[in-house]
């Protein structure tokens, strides 16, 4: 559960309290098909003081890409209650805009935002919005995420993720912003497909950018969030909801899990220390199993796994890996001052190399090999080896 409350200080406190003892409560809840996602989550509660976040947002046009996710749209809530001048949400999914102000308009917030309608995809549009509201920071959240999917379609993931970030990058840069943050994803960490190869690529470009005295260019890296569109948690409630059976792929498949309102208060403080070129790691405690997880939304719902529930062992799809890593071999991890979050410290790619590439792409990936589209993938990120036929 997250809550917001003025401490004697005055300070803005965030508290997300994730609690693995269920409630009789709680547990009348969940039997009905109702519980938190923080049930899910074993271990303690984390609370962060964002009176840091708070200054460096006063004031401030905010912009928001992906704004209509589960993500971006966490992040559109914390900048507004933390006081930002005015916020951009930007995104390509109309009827998700549409949701998102909805959900604005009922907790009270000023309509100190403007809703935009777009592509990152689309350079134009990116630029235009850019030059018109001039934000000073940059939040891009806006990514194809779902990993089989991108397998099939690895044309779209180059398209939507690598030149979708290089475009919003260079347009925050050439307005003059003052922080860009890309929110990344462990599955950057030595990729098995071709969404996390992408995502590499997007951290690659970011690095490149950085430099001098303009915007400060920055990535924080994360696992999945619980709850999230799409995620497992939504998936496995409805499987059990209809009786089962629940899909796994794999007994041993693990992850790392962190709550949506958690995840984005590190990623804006994350955003408060950067000072450009960094790769920030949030600590997300141990992995998960996924079994686990699946078994104990089963017995929340006062249900036995294999006995109420039948669970199915489906296999491995395209793309996946059992186990996530959040550091490369290259990789060096420093502490910040927040004992929540690290930076990973490495060699980048040269802006010329990034920007070659993106040339390449730009070409039409709907026109090009598979073949060779992987291997220009792999050419900038050599820790990808895809199958090619």
């Amino acid at each position: 559960m997250e809550c917001t409350k003025k401490g004697a200080s005055g300070n803005k406190i965030i508290k997300v309290k994730v609690c693995p003892a269920v409630s009789a409560a709680g547990a009348a809840m969940a039997k009905a098909g109702v519980f938190s996602t923080e049930q899910l989550l074993p271990r303690r509660n984390r609370s962060l003081d964002l009176t840091g976040v708070a200054a460096q947002l006063k004031g401030k046009t905010v912009l928001v890409t992906g704004a209509a996710g589960s993500i971006g749209s966490e992040i559109c809530r914390q900048v507004l209650s933390l006081g930002c001048d005015r916020l951009l949400a930007l995104d390509i999914h109309e009827n998700g805009l549409f949701y998102l102000e909805q959900d604005l308009k009922r907790r009270g917030f000023p309509q100190n935002y403007v809703l935009c309608a777009g592509s990152v995809q689309d350079k134009g549009r990116v630029a235009a919005i850019m030059e018109h509201y001039r934000p000073s920071i940059i939040y891009h959240a806006a990514a194809y995420k779902h990993v089989p999917m991108m397998e099939h379609n690895p044309g779209e993931a180059i398209k939507n993720n690598f030149l979708g970030t290089l475009y919003t990058a260079q347009a925050a840069k050439a307005q003059g912003a003052e922080c860009f943050i890309l929110i990344s994803t462990d599955k950057a960490v030595n990729p098995a497909n071709i969404m996390g190869a992408t995502k590499r690529m997007c951290e690659l470009a970011v690095k490149a950018l950085n430099g001098g005295k303009g915007t400060c260019f920055a990535a924080v890296r994360f696992g999945n969030v619980l709850g999230s569109a799409g995620s497992v948690v939504p998936v496995f409630q409805e499987q059990i909801k209809a009786g089962g059976p629940v899909t796994i792929t794999h007994k041993d498949m693990r992850r790392y899990f962190m709550t949506i309102p958690e995840a984005v208060s590190l990623v804006l403080d994350a955003g408060r220390l950067a000072q450009g070129g960094e790769v920030f790691m949030l600590d997300m405690g141990q992995p998960v199993k996924i079994y686990d997880l699946a078994c104990r939304m089963i017995r929340l719902r006062g249900l036995e796994p294999g006995r109420d529930i039948p669970i199915v062992f489906t296999g491995p799809r395209p793309g996946e890996k059992l186990y996530e890593e959040m550091t490369t071999a290259d990789e060096v991890t420093e502490r910040t001052e927040n004992n929540q979050i690290y930076v990973n410290r490495s060699p980048g790619a040269e802006l010329a190399q990034v920007l070659a590439a993106a040339a390449y792409f730009e070409q039409g990936v709907d026109v090009l090999a598979p073949r060779e589209m992987l291997r220009h993938v792999r050419a900038l990120v050599p820790t990808y080896n895809p199958t090619i036929d």
